[in-house]
């Protein structure tokens, strides 16, 4: 069955709810839990989902999302499977950039349909969550449905973020509204015992769609001034065509701005977290980089994720994710952080003539204290910092971080003289 699939993710626009960690990067090349980048985790369903072909559509700081993506997702020469990147390209036909989720797709239809495949399966590259596309299929061909949208049961307050469904008893959708401000009680569903005890009684979309391959092509070719699948193509469907439910109720977060990103990552460090990245089943993929294990020296560790190739001399590390190369000097407290490492070590040389110099090395010198903070990749952060996070700052742009609902993040490459207090 799903060798009937073609998976499209969607490598989303400018993402600047994201920013800074988003000035040099699109948003699902952001590196996520230490050691991956959050595309891998669409991709990763994908693969455990039995889903091996996929096109990925770039548009905004492709480069390294397209780095990572060759350098990460090689298959045999005698598979069919693939991870493509397909990049906002002018045309005879289109001269313009790609202007919504629904235009990403109809621009880049004509290499997606020289491919066979029944469904595809389009899906968002910044979400956090794990879910097996098979029973999401299976249950669209029963339906004889259309499309298929993934649906989670969401409270009152979350459901005015989100695009919210109506479905009758067989869970065919039969109407919806993109972010409802008032009127939420008429917008009420049976999700179930268990979800209405959690206060859950309302079905938002995922953002997760499989639509039938001719299905598509018609509907996009139907009114192309339509730009967006939730905006504008499935309000439209709903009312002509068979949509499907699909009520999905693990985790799912998606990761639309730098406190929702800083929670699900300082959540992996859960005793029992609601991601789980040590379930064999639901393996997450990404570059096999080949580091040493990671070295730690006098320090106390308490619900702390470590990645490999990090050098550790700190006090004490308490609820922080340490990615991959990190280094972290002596007597330094670190404490609620995203410490995102680097992507290179330096050479003895280096640092014998970087210290010589009186300059910062990559990494965390000694005696500093950061708190509510992410640290982007390859920082220079010096000796007797002080980074303390938290309600008494006010959102800014600074030229060396950002602060972002109390959350300080020190931007990618910054240098940060000794001494400083942020």
């Amino acid at each position: 069955m799903t060798d009937k699939v073609l998976g499209v993710i969607l490598g989303g626009g400018q993402g600047s709810r994201l920013s800074p960690l988003t000035q040099t990067r699109s948003k699902p090349a952001v590196p996520i839990a230490g050691k991956y980048r959050l595309v891998d985790i669409p991709i990763s369903n994908c693969l455990n989902s039995g889903i091996h072909r996929m096109f990925v559509l770039t548009q905004f700081n492709s480069a390294s999302l397209n780095k990572h993506i060759k350098n990460t997702y090689h298959f045999s020469h005698f598979s069919t499977a693939f991870v493509d990147i397909l990049a906002a390209e002018q045309t005879v036909q289109n001269s313009g950039w790609f202007q919504g989720t629904a235009d990403a797709v109809r621009q880049c239809m004509h290499h997606i349909v020289s491919h066979e495949f029944d469904y595809i399966l389009i899906l968002s590259g910044d979400q956090l969550y794990q879910m097996d596309f098979k029973d999401m299929i299976e249950k669209h061909i029963e339906a004889n449905a259309e499309i298929t949208i993934a649906t989670i049961p969401v409270t009152a307050k979350d459901a005015t973020d989100f695009g919210i469904l109506k479905a009758d008893e067989e869970n065919m959708i039969t109407s919806f509204i993109e972010k409802p401000k008032t009127g939420l009680e008429d917008w009420v569903s049976d999700t179930g015992e268990e979800m209405q005890g959690e206060g859950r009684n309302f079905l938002a979309s995922m953002g997760i769609y499989v639509f039938n391959r001719e299905y598509l092509i018609n509907i996009l070719n139907e009114n192309e001034e339509e730009k967006d699948f939730g905006k504008e193509i499935l309000p439209r469907a709903i009312s002509q065509s068979r949509v499907l439910s699909f009520q999905y109720e693990g985790y799912w977060t998606d990761i639309g701005n730098i406190s929702s990103f800083f929670e699900a990552n300082l959540g992996l460090t859960d005793e029992i977290p609601k991601f789980n990245m040590f379930d064999s089943n639901h393996a997450i993929f990404t570059r096999a980089r080949m580091l040493p294990p990671s070295k730690i020296s006098g320090t106390t560790l308490d619900k702390t994720i470590i990645a490999e190739g990090c050098i550790i001399q700190a006090s004490k590390v308490e609820h922080a994710v340490l990615g991959i190369r990190s280094r972290i000097g002596k007597d330094t407290v670190i404490t609620n952080a995203y410490i995102m490492g680097s992507d290179r070590y330096q050479t003895l040389e280096e640092i014998q003539d970087e210290t010589g110099k009186g300059n910062s090395l990559i990494g965390i010198g000694d005696r500093c204290f950061i708190n509510n903070a992410i640290i982007d990749k390859n920082c220079r952060i010096g000796n007797d910092v002080k980074i303390n996070g938290g309600d008494h700052l006010e959102d800014g742009d600074f030229e060396l971080y950002a602060v972002k609902d109390g959350i300080v993040v020190i931007k990618k490459g910054a240098v940060v003289p000794s001494g400083t207090v942020i």
